[in-house]
């Protein structure tokens, strides 16, 4: 049978319905029939083939991860929207692992470019130095190194930059930056799924990501859409973190759930992955951060410090997986509690 490209068939079926229907036998039925019956088999095949080869293609354009010089393990905290309290999970976070245990070193990594908050939640102000090799040497507070798009321009200077020049821009904080020895990076992810997720999970291996969100269901529809994409370039989504669960009345104690009841819960159950706890809406934990002294560093022993124990562990097929303890689930008073 004739193999039809798609000028003769355009001519064919140009002829062929310009022809008075009685003209047309049942034997011209039969055979125009067979023609686009097979015609439809060759253009399965030429998409599947199509498609196989712009899978290739796009697997050899993609960079090939590089670790970090001098970072063992990254994890990001990330959010699919903004205003949910990331950044202050991700600073309390690096300070717990430091507080539970000394041996280990975390550096904190500012991704957020547009919006820089490490400099303001660390109270780090200044320029960073540069080593004999041209590397931005991070600034330290706390025991934490932290580098930072703020420590770079002014605090009231937009950034009006393209993606590509943001792409850059988390390149050179990646990797022009001294950053000695560290057991954990702790990447302050900026909200959505865009330039930046993209550059971090492609061009560095990350161990884990963290998904932060409050339990309002417009915020969990973005949440779900920052695991999903994190799902799909292979990272590991260690859980999700429940921000502003519950504001409790300082006079009466009387719990009021603003933005909803355990959302984030039932969003990790439908996803499949760990809920590690909820964190409250506390008057201290925002007056804390706005001073550049986190709780978990100037309130550890507060009952609004976290809401849950963590436990951490290191493995080699998945880096690193956190999972909460089961009392936590029975109450709303904590530390942070990270064993490795």
């Amino acid at each position: 049978m004739t193999r039809f490209t798609y000028s003769k068939l355009s001519h064919f079926l140009k002829t062929y319905s310009s022809r008075p229907p009685s003209f047309r036998t049942a034997a011209e039925v039969k055979a125009g029939t067979c023609c686009c019956m097979q015609l439809k088999r060759f253009q399965s095949s030429d998409s599947r083939a199509l498609q196989d080869r712009q899978k290739q293609q796009m697997a050899r354009s993609l960079p090939k991860q590089k670790p970090v010089a001098g970072v063992k393990q990254v994890i990001v905290v990330a959010s699919g929207k903004g205003g949910v309290g990331k950044s202050t999970t991700a600073v309390n976070l690096a300070l717990a692992i430091m507080a539970n245990d000394a041996s280990r070193s975390v550096g904190l990594l500012d991704a957020d470019v547009y919006g820089p908050s490490i400099p303001k939640l660390m109270n780090l102000t200044g320029n960073p130095q540069l080593t004999d090799n041209n590397l931005m040497i991070p600034l330290t507070n706390y025991g934490v190194p932290c580098m930072s798009m703020g420590f770079l321009v002014e605090d009231t200077a937009p950034i009006v930059w393209r993606g590509l020049m943001v792409m850059s821009a988390i390149e050179r904080l990646l990797r022009q930056v001294h950053w000695g020895s560290l057991d954990y990076l702790v990447v302050d992810m900026p909200p959505g799924t865009g330039d930046v997720q993209l550059s971090i999970t492609q061009n560095i291996p990350v161990a884990g990501a963290i998904i932060v969100s409050t339990p309002q269901d417009i915020a969990l529809l973005d949440a779900r859409r920052g695991a999903e994409m994190f799902k799909k370039v292979n990272v590991p989504v260690l859980g999700l973190v429940e921000n502003m669960s519950v504001f409790q009345c300082p006079n009466c104690n009387h719990q009021t759930h603003i933005f909803g009841s355990e959302g984030a819960r039932r969003l990790a159950e439908t996803l499949g992955v760990t809920f590690l706890g909820d964190i409250p809406l506390h008057l201290n934990i925002r007056q804390t951060s706005d001073i550049g002294q986190p709780v978990v560093v100037s309130a550890p022993d507060s009952s609004e410090v976290l809401t849950c124990f963590f436990s951490a562990s290191t493995t080699r097929s998945s880096g690193v997986y956190i999972h909460i303890c089961s009392v936590c689930r029975r109450r709303h008073i904590g530390r942070w509690r990270l064993r490795f």
